[in-house]
């Protein structure tokens, strides 16, 4: 057996191995102990190799899935061995001591599931090839759950763009390639072939040539040609469903970058999770497949207006027609994901379930298309989809007769075929009834007959149906003339059989093991006629997805106020009321108010330079036009009470940044790789937002680079920008800049504090408040005070000499916070020397006291 072992385990490489033993999956060696640290399950040891204990752990076989999904999300890769022969088979193949043949019939890797157990409902489960071929780079993608691929050319600087917008839950490239870093499995070079590739397509879908679905370059068919190879690998040569490739055009979709992408938190928010997304906050799809479409586009908005149009206006129709809106949402909660059920019984891991899931989702489909063709008005996108609704009649009409109504995952114990469908099924379960019931009179008869209450008739797999009696009655029925036969005797019980017994037994299982036989033949046509549809239900699926993305954002804009958003094609940016969909939720939720701002960028103020204190609302400002671009391109209603936008087909967020120590850059060099990527590409209708340029370095530096990164994006880029920034010197720039405008956040000082109005207003910030923010936040008033001195000095210094710094070098450390300091305890010894104790009532004792306490909360 080990030797069986050590072979799979050389086939399985760097995979942890699950090596079937009866009821269980074992590990082994360092696989055991690897497995029992991530499952926190027990570690045990069992003989010797090599003279060392073989450390060993193992899970049950009927609940390996939950224990599989903790060892895939922990980053393992996991080769399943399976018995492929019955003690049986091999018995008769070997001998009595023949060992029962195991092969790798799967390798489980995160980008290759199909289970529901293992994937997240609501979220695509993307495994990525990057291909290269002629000096050119292609990306291929499939989610084998519902058999979506894609496959598009990028670049070298594209390719983080590319991933980060998929958001794969695997990357495979070839083991030679320069883009290895990206990736998280390598294969070998000659998986990669372009010429391989295109004829792996062309098996794939039985084709003779792939003119059909495009103009393929050399890279792109390099990518899908590894992509089928990886996934022949991990399946073992049953190659899951993947429909005809689609081919991705990047001036499709606005382009937005990796680090773009991050900041803005379009579909993962920065603690890497959904929530506090963009995608979060705007998802209101009743089904799992609506969310994933809807990841989908905001993570790749549309540059074709006609097709934002479209969206739109089925968006509109659902949300202007309330009853439309919550029939067609209520329908759709009730349909299961037939496009992962599809995907699962393409794969060969489907389940009489997922035929019943078939039946129930394109029985409820039909009946939503019979729904939706009658609705007046319909938009041009509803009467497309519409159609795709229906159909699939003869699939589900057959479903119907053949399931049962509730079909079960297991086939084991069969009884998943309705009763009616077969009639030899039918006469075979009616035998198998009749003689349980003949095996029941029996027991009643038995007992009778030997008088002994406590007989009864039992049914193990090793003895099949027994007669069993207490020790203490065995005796009766061993006599040689008693009818039973002796066949083990038990602690506290005795078995026996009988010739009766026997007989009725043999009817019993020919007949349930020929009954199970029968389900199982039936199981398997079922399944074959419904994978000679799986494109066209696909499709269906697809139809529906589409449906609950627009009827669920409607939902959302009516429950948020959002507007729909006139597209044009000048490059202008006018947002009125308008809102950051994550902060307004989170702020209602505390029961507080979002202050609604608008923004107004055209020819003549594209680009505006944002001042005023931190938390005042600017990086939020920044961020809410970017994300409502997002949406409106989406093809959403958008957070504002108006918006009337020009399509942008590149967005770029420079907005907070972190160390990257593994690639030894420090938070200043991240800005400015980010900035300089936005000024070699951003043109005259792409949308930036930048927040606090130049920052990370001293004051003199950073004001340089932030003016000169002004004059940039205003006299070369000509984009719209949001510039916010404390650089108060950058706002003579609006002398020189004419599409350069001034506006500030607004704040005011009442009673000594600073309230944050989180209103932008034109003009520039009279002054940054900084010192009140610090008081805010809780610093020390020792230190405060300090600050204040310090800036007098500054300030008075810069007045005298113009030089930030000038003033300083005669200011001892601290000086200025012991004058003050000095001074608040002189106020106070000076106001109690004045008082004449003896002299005072008790009300101008108390007012005494409130005003010396008064006098100490101002110092």
């Amino acid at each position: 057996m080990m030797a069986q072992y050590l072979a799979l385990k050389r086939q399985a490489e760097d995979c942890l191995l699950f090596y079937r033993m009866g009821d269980f999956f074992e590990l082994f060696f360092d696989d055991a102990k690897t497995a029992a640290a991530t499952l926190d399950i027990a570690l045990t040891a069992r003989g010797e190799h090599d003279g060392e204990k073989v450390a060993m752990c193992g899970v049950p076989a009927h609940s390996a899935e939950s224990y599989l999904a903790r060892l895939i999300k922990a980053g393992h890769r996991v080769a399943i061995a399976d018995q492929v022969e019955t003690p049986e088979e091999a018995k008769k193949r070997g001998g009595s001591k023949a060992l029962v043949e195991r092969a790798i019939v799967r390798v489980v890797t995160a980008g290759t599931l199909t289970e529901e157990a293992l994937l997240d409902a609501r979220t695509a489960n993307w495994c990525v090839a990057i291909g290269e071929a002629a000096g050119e780079i292609a990306v291929a993608a499939a989610d084998v759950s519902t058999g979506r691929f894609e496959v598009g050319g990028t670049t070298a600087d594209g390719l983080p763009s590319e991933l980060a917008r998929l958001n794969p839950a695997e990357v495979v490239a070839a083991d030679t390639t320069e883009f290895a870093e990206a990736a998280t499995t390598l294969r070998p070079r000659a998986e990669f072939d372009s010429g391989r590739g295109e004829e792996r397509l062309k098996r794939l879908h039985g084709v003779a040539t792939l003119d059909g679905y495009g103009r393929f370059s050399r890279a792109a068919l390099a990518a899908c040609g590894g992509l089928i190879a990886y996934l022949d690998h991990t399946a073992r040569g049953a190659l899951p469903f993947l429909r005809p490739p689609v081919i991705t055009d990047t001036a499709a979709t606005m382009a937005i970058d990796a680090a773009t992408r991050e900041s803005l938190e379009l579909t993962v928010s920065t603690a890497g999770t959904r929530r506090g997304s963009l995608l979060d906050a705007a998802d209101r799809a009743v089904t799992g497949a609506g969310a994933r479409m809807l990841a989908q586009d905001i993570a790749a908005p549309l540059m074709d207006r006609g097709a934002i149009e479209a969206r739109l206006a089925l968006l509109q129709r659902f949300h202007d027609d309330a009853g439309l809106r919550e029939n067609t949402r209520s329908a759709l909660r009730a349909l299961p994901d037939i496009g992962r059920a599809i995907g699962r019984l393409a794969a060969g891991r489907g389940s009489p379930r997922d035929l019943g899931q078939l039946r129930d989702g394109l029985d409820g489909a039909w009946m939503l298309g019979e729904k939706l063709a009658g609705v007046g008005d319909a938009p041009p996108l509803l009467a497309d989809l519409a159609p795709k609704l229906r159909g699939h009649g003869a699939l589900i009409d057959l479903l119907k007769r053949a399931l049962v109504p509730d079909p079960p995952i297991d086939t084991d114990k069969g009884g998943y075929i309705a009763e009616g469908y077969d009639a030899a099924l039918d006469d075979l379960r009616a035998t198998g009834a009749g003689g349980r019931r003949a095996i029941a009179a029996l027991e009643a008869r038995y007992r009778e007959e030997t008088g002994i209450n406590a007989l009864k008739v039992r049914h193990n797999n090793v003895l099949g149906y027994h007669v069993e009696v207490p020790a203490k009655h065995a005796d009766a029925l061993m006599a040689p003339d008693s009818g039973f036969t002796h066949r083990q005797t038990l602690a506290g019980v005795v078995r026996f059989n009988s010739p009766e017994l026997h007989e009725t037994a043999t009817k019993v299982t020919q007949a349930g093991a020929h009954a199970l036989a029968a389900e199982a033949a039936h199981l398997e046509d079922l399944v074959a006629t419904a994978l000679e549809t799986r494109e066209q239900i696909a499709a269906t699926a697809d139809a529906l997805a589409r449906i609950d993305v627009a009827a669920g954002l409607a939902e959302r804009a009516v429950e948020g106020g959002w507007a729909r958003p006139a597209l044009v094609d000048a490059p202008c940016f006018e947002v009125e009321g308008g809102r950051h969909p994550v902060v307004e939720a989170a702020l209602h939720k505390a029961g507080e108010r979002f202050v609604a701002n608008d923004c107004t960028l055209s020819e003549d103020s594209r680009l505006w330079l944002v001042t005023g204190p931190n938390m005042g609302g600017k990086s939020t400002f920044l961020r809410q036009n970017a994300l409502i671009a997002v949406l409106a391109q989406a093809g959403s209603y958008v957070p504002a009470s108006h918006a009337t936008l020009g399509l942008v087909d590149r967005l770029f967020s420079r907005v907070g940044a972190s160390d990257n120590l593994a690639r030894g850059r420090s938070t200043f060099m991240v800005e400015m790789v980010e900035t300089a990527a936005i000024l070699a590409q951003a043109g005259p209708r792409s949308f930036v937002i930048l927040d606090e340029v130049g920052r990370g370095t001293s004051t003199y530096d950073g004001l340089a680079i932030a003016w000169a990164v002004v004059e940039a994006i205003h006299e070369e880029n000509r984009c719209r920008c949001l510039f916010a920034t404390h650089y108060h010197e950058l706002t003579r720039l609006a002398e020189r800049c004419e599409a350069l405008s001034l506006h500030h956040v607004r704040a005011r000082e009442w009673k000594g504090d600073l309230v944050l109005l989180h209103e932008v207003s034109e003009g520039p910030a009279d002054r940054s408040y900084g010192l009140d923010v610090a008081r805010l936040a809780g610093m020390p008033k020792t230190a405060l005070a300090r600050a204040k001195a310090v800036l007098a000095k500054l300030e008075a210094g810069r007045e005298k000499t113009g030089g930030i710094a000038a003033g300083l070098d005669d200011l001892p450390l601290f000086a200025a916070a012991a004058e003050q300091a000095e001074a608040e305890v002189d106020a106070l010894r000076e106001e109690l020397g004045s008082l004449d104790v003896d002299a005072l009532s008790p009300r101008e004792a108390l007012d005494t006291l409130y005003r010396l306490k008064a006098l100490a909360g101002e110092t």
